[in-house]
């Protein structure tokens, strides 16, 4: 027998704005039961685990030890980035190269490090003989 994931958990200082901020990020609801000052927060993301927003007193310091990699369902990543930054993510670093492969550091509001990759669609593209139209 295996484990699997339950929930991915966040510390942060202002769970109900943090949660607000990757509810738009995976384009699903925060929790109803919660609210401002809580401390914590859930979100229920389509097709992964739920993220827990747990309040702590110290601030992020360093760089995070774990991140989340994105991968848009039905944008491409250049897309995905514009409207992450959008939304109030901030550039950290831009690791995209000439043909097409890499990926974008962003970070959330509180400064926790994400990756955004291309999606399936631009990899199987990519990943097409010369010429050849890609598989669906």
């Amino acid at each position: 027998m295996s484990a699997r994931i339950h929930n991915i958990a966040v510390d942060c200082h202002d769970t109900y704005a943090l949660a607000g901020f990757w509810a738009e990020v995976f384009e699903c609801p925060r929790q109803p039961e919660d609210l401002p000052g809580d401390p914590e927060a859930s979100l229920l993301p389509p097709g992964g685990p739920m993220v827990l927003f747990l309040a702590v007193p110290e601030g992020k310091t360093v760089k995070n030890r774990l991140h989340l990699d994105l991968s848009p369902t039905d944008r491409t990543r250049d897309e995905e980035v514009a409207r992450l930054l959008g939304i109030g993510a901030t550039h950290v670093a831009d690791h995209r190269r000439p043909d097409g492969s890499g990926w974008v550091v962003l970070a959330d509001p509180e400064g926790n490090e994400f990756c955004v990759v291309r999606s399936e669609a631009e990899r199987a593209a990519s990943a097409a003989p010369a010429g050849a139209a890609p598989s669906a």
